[in-house]
């Protein structure tokens, strides 16, 4: 039987059970880091995230982290209630009372708060944000290329629910991990509105033909930080890379394909539907980017 994988899957390790939580300005044990049930995000999915990792005492590309978060906050009409510095001093705080320094991944969610009624309007949420942040010792242990499987969930347009928005409504990209998986495979291949390849339900999606690197358009995926950073390594390195539509039939006949996100950087796929991509092992360009991406990161822990 071939292994279950996750593209989210880490090393166990039981420090975590023993993590110091940030929570509405206290940092607190793990046990005791709890919400109300009438918290707007638990009821409604009504908040945003970020993710981030620690590299040897730098979280990696943090102004553009937070950048993308207090984007996200503002696009919701949502106040984090902290200011650039003090979400900084708070996840900072978090770090160095855990006494981490490196292999750790961070998660900041803020909702709009707890509400005074079990209802939908924004309104009712009168006491907050709720603002939270969890890290945890985290190595990634991803043991083979992911297996990919397209799902009829797509990634949808912007006046519905935008794609860009890392909101804590997630039930479309749950649904299509949860087709996948019933299908046989580790993650949902979702397509755009007009049927173009997109993205996976947590990750971005590349593939490579030819040593020419392809990837969405992003008009419809997620405004990935580690998708931008291979665009920009490839321009750098003259390794062709297009946005661009591009359809299954491409898809099948890449000679690579990988994922990106802050968790994983770059995870190779070895089977989309059914049909082995290249070698099924991860391929020499993602190779190559996976170095270059390495390569920036310690540039950025330099810093």
């Amino acid at each position: 039987m071939t292994q279950e994988v996750t593209t989210h899957q880490a090393e166990e390790d039981e420090r975590n059970e023993n993590i110091q939580i940030y929570l509405n300005g206290a940092i607190v044990p793990k046990s005791q880091a709890v919400v109300s049930v009438y918290d707007s995000g638990f009821m409604l999915g009504d908040g945003v995230w970020e993710g981030l990792r620690l590299y040897d005492g730098t979280w990696a590309f943090l102004d553009e982290h937070l950048d993308r978060l207090f984007e996200a906050a503002k696009a919701i009409d949502l106040d984090i209630g902290l200011d650039r510095d003090g979400v900084k001093k708070a996840l900072f705080d978090t770090q160095h009372a855990n006494g981490m320094t490196t292999d750790a991944h961070a998660r900041m969610m803020v909702t709009r708060g707890v509400k005074v009624r079990p209802f939908q309007h924004p309104s009712l949420s009168r006491s907050g944000p709720t603002f939270v942040i969890i890290i945890e010792h985290s190595k990634p242990s991803i043991p083979r290329p992911i297996r990919l499987a397209t799902v009829p969930h797509m990634r949808g347009l912007p006046m519905t629910q935008d794609p860009k928005l890392n909101s804590h409504s997630k039930l479309n990209c749950i649904l299509a991990c949860i087709a996948a998986e019933k299908a046989g495979a580790d993650e949902a291949l979702m397509l755009d509105i007009n049927g173009f390849v997109n993205t996976t339900n947590a990750c971005n999606f590349f593939i490579v033909k030819k040593g020419a690197v392809w990837t969405s358009t992003g008009d419809y995926c997620m405004n990935g930080i580690t998708r931008q950073k291979v665009i920009d390594l490839c321009r750098a390195n003259e390794i062709p890379v297009f946005e661009r539509n591009y359809s299954l039939v491409d898809t099948y006949s890449a000679d690579e394909a990988f994922l990106t996100g802050t968790f994983g950087a770059q995870t190779p796929v070895g089977e989309i539907d059914g049909r082995i991509i290249g070698s099924g092992s991860m391929g020499p360009v993602t190779q190559r980017i996976r170095t270059l991406y390495k390569e920036m990161v310690n540039r950025e822990c330099q810093k």
